[in-house]
């Protein structure tokens, strides 16, 4: 089984438009970061995409990859869901509805913005979605999947597990009760904004430090990165060996 990350980018990527920082000067390709988004592949051949942003054509384009069977999605923020359109020729493709996993409140939200995907009688074109609330467990493809809750800033969102992978972004709070489901992983991933300065509703480092010191991850890599968290060879050196900034295109094994 593996993930790929297909973007380990803030809301607004990197290169931020207009920037001049020097990370979005930056020439490393490592330093280039889309929207976040991740893909897994099961062993059984299946493709499960967790969230669906604005760059997801591009990623998919970039990756040389053309197939999804199932969508997670975090929450409902734009960098997250709007790229859904972009599933239209998957879904033609495999003559489907796609399936979304979701909290009720999100998948509302997703039927709002994405009507004529819904509607009784379709215009030619338009995708098909299948909106599935995501529970505290539920099987997909014959794997077992864990919804994790934690706070984005004061809204209730998700992250998931898989056998002993979580993956958490945009997360600020996460409560004790749900920290008992991401112990000892053997990969933790989680967003990490910044290295200072604190954000109502990111994880910063010092606290994703402090989050991992507690959790005892054997391997963490960061995700929803940010041009403030500073460049991408000077984290690998400034970093623990087990804590490690995730680039657009990196893939582990799990």
């Amino acid at each position: 089984m593996r993930l790929k990350f297909l973007g380990t980018g803030t809301s607004q990527g990197i290169p931020v438009i207009g920037s001049q920082h020097p990370v979005c000067l930056s020439t490393n390709p490592k330093d280039k970061r889309l929207r976040t988004s991740a893909l897994i592949s099961l062993d059984n051949g299946k493709k499960i995409l967790i969230d669906c942003g604005p760059d997801f054509r591009q990623q998919m384009l970039a990756n040389h990859e053309g197939q999804i069977d199932a969508v997670l999605i975090t929450h409902e923020h734009n960098d997250h869901v709007i790229g859904l359109d972009d599933l239209r020729p998957l879904i033609f493709k495999n003559k489907m509805e796609m399936p979304i996993y979701c909290q009720e409140r999100v998948g509302k939200e997703i039927k709002f913005r994405f009507p004529y995907a819904f509607a009784e009688k379709k215009y030619p074109g338009s995708p098909s979605f299948e909106i599935v609330t995501a529970r505290e467990n539920f099987e997909l493809f014959d794997e077992k999947i864990t919804s994790i809750n934690v706070m984005h800033g004061a809204l209730p969102i998700l992250g998931y597990k898989i056998k002993n992978m979580a993956y958490i972004t945009d997360a600020s709070q996460i409560s004790n009760s749900e920290k008992e489901k991401l112990k000892h992983l053997d990969f933790f991933i989680i967003n990490c904004l910044r290295k200072e300065q604190s954000h109502h509703s990111h994880y910063i480092l010092p606290e994703v430090l402090d989050l991992v010191e507690e959790l005892q991850p054997k391997m963490t890599y960061l995700t929803h990165i940010s041009h403030l968290l500073g460049f991408h060879d000077d984290l690998l050196e400034e970093l623990p060996m087990h804590i490690q900034p995730g680039y657009d295109g990196l893939e582990i094994e799990f």
